[in-house]
């Protein structure tokens, strides 16, 4: 097992990932459902700054979700792991990136309309959702997608992980239940993305996993 910079370096980037993806998300004062309410907003502003802010940690969190993947994929350069492992990663990088967009308008558009609906009537507040249910439609359908790619992406890496046991094999098998269960629960259940939410919390669980396995004991690199 391989234990250096680049390991402690990726064990590090997949705790960091866990956290903000988690807390970001555990913290928010306020979470909104699929499509617009309108007693959303005034929740929103009731704690704006600590919504932005925590909202801003739980997006980042993706991101840092793919730093973690690509500095994984780094140091496989040498195990023919890597032919299963890349397209994983770069599968999995993808779903999390356009994951990223479909929270950024959930995020903008939040406090945007927190802003802009503070003392208006209800009329214009229901008016102002409505405007918003079409462009929610495809934010929605983006988000769906997302799941879905990042879950076949962790499919292909738990079985990189688990069939050359770069790291004990359960947690490759775990990267690709959580895939899977992620695709049948995105495409087989009806369009309410917080029917997901259980995926990611075994999700966050399994970053966190990553980074105390690859802390601990480092990498297999070899054949």
């Amino acid at each position: 097992m391989t234990r250096d910079f680049a390991s402690r370096f990726t064990a590090v980037t997949f705790f960091a990932a866990a956290a903000m993806l988690w807390l970001g998300w555990m913290v928010m004062p306020v979470h909104l459902g699929t499509f617009f309410q309108p007693e959303d907003f005034a929740k929103v502003n009731a704690h704006l700054h600590l919504w932005i802010w925590t909202y801003r940690v739980h997006l980042f969190g993706m991101i840092v979700a793919v730093i973690a993947l690509v500095a994984l994929g780094s140091q496989l350069v040498g195990s023919p792991a890597r032919v299963v492992a890349w397209p994983g990663i770069a599968v999995a990088a993808g779903g999390l990136f356009v994951g990223a967009v479909g929270a950024a308008f959930y995020y903008h558009h939040g406090a945007w309309g927190a802003q802009q609906m503070e003392g208006k009537s209800p009329d214009e507040i229901q008016r102002f959702v409505e405007a918003l249910r079409i462009d929610t439609e495809y934010i929605t359908c983006l988000v769906r997608f997302s799941r879905v790619f990042s879950g076949l992406g962790l499919v292909l890496l738990g079985w990189a992980l688990a069939g050359w046991r770069i790291l004990p094999r359960w947690i490759g098998v775990l990267a690709a239940l959580i895939g899977l269960a992620a695709i049948a629960v995105t495409m087989g259940l009806p369009d309410d993305l917080s029917l997901y939410m259980p995926i990611f919390h075994v999700l966050a669980f399994w970053l966190a996993a990553m980074g105390a396995v690859i802390f601990r004991h480092g990498l297999r690199l070899g054949d």
